[in-house]
């Protein structure tokens, strides 16, 4: 009797102890990505925020046991509107593609089984382009850094948070937090999302995540 019961609790934590085994720093992952961008709205005149709704990928590679390089690309588009205040109504609208891509360094270090301290560096290239707009897209360069703890609450279930400092063309000494949340279907793939705010922008991401 005994054995039997030893053999049925082991059979009903395997699919979960299957999961186990710490973070992963080399994986690759895609899906929906929404880009916002806070627009400055002259005298008179209310401008649309951006809200640049499309496709993300992303990926992340172990070079060493505390440090991995990773890196992503983010792209959408929206049409933003011009309108006159108090419900004055639209006076003109146009298209706009908006994209990011990301490539960095990170360090990680356990500070206990189930949490990872990180710290990043990384290099955003920002693009904006106004459908028609005869003088081109608006393009900067930004450095950031950032700082959090991955932990893993339940085998299958791993939450990440970090607090973000960005400065250069886009971003003028920004402070923004991340947060996301990675559910395991199996050792190797699983459910994501994240999200980033803070000053004039955000960001918001669900996809897939493949591990190895």
């Amino acid at each position: 009797m005994k054995k039997q019961l030893a053999l049925a609790a082991a059979l009903a934590v395997a699919p979960f102890a299957a999961f186990a085994g710490g973070h992963s720093y080399t994986y690759l992952e895609a899906g929906y990505a929404r880009l916002d961008q806070e627009l400055p709205s002259p005298p008179d005149l209310e401008v649309d925020d951006i809200e640049a709704a499309g496709f993300y990928v992303a990926g992340s590679a172990a070079i060493a046991p505390s440090v991995h390089v990773f890196g992503a690309y983010r792209k959408g588009d929206d049409d933003v509107s011009i309108s006159l205040p108090l419900g004055g109504g639209e006076i003109a609208s146009a298209g706009v593609d908006m994209s990011q891509g990301v490539l960095g360094l990170g360090w990680h270090h356990d500070l206990r089984d189930r949490t990872d301290l990180v710290a990043e560096l990384s290099w955003l290239r920002t693009k904006i382009d106004v459908n028609d707009d005869e003088e081109g897209a608006e393009e900067g360069d930004d450095v950031r850094v950032a700082v959090g703890v991955r932990h893993l609450i339940a085998d299958n279930v791993e939450l990440w948070v970090k607090g973000n400092y960005t400065d250069g063309d886009v971003y003028d000494g920004a402070f923004s937090a991340s947060a996301g949340v990675q559910y395991k279907l199996t050792r190797n793939w699983g459910l994501v999302a994240e999200a980033e705010g803070g000053g004039d922008t955000a960001m918001f991401g669900v996809g897939v995540r493949a591990s190895f």
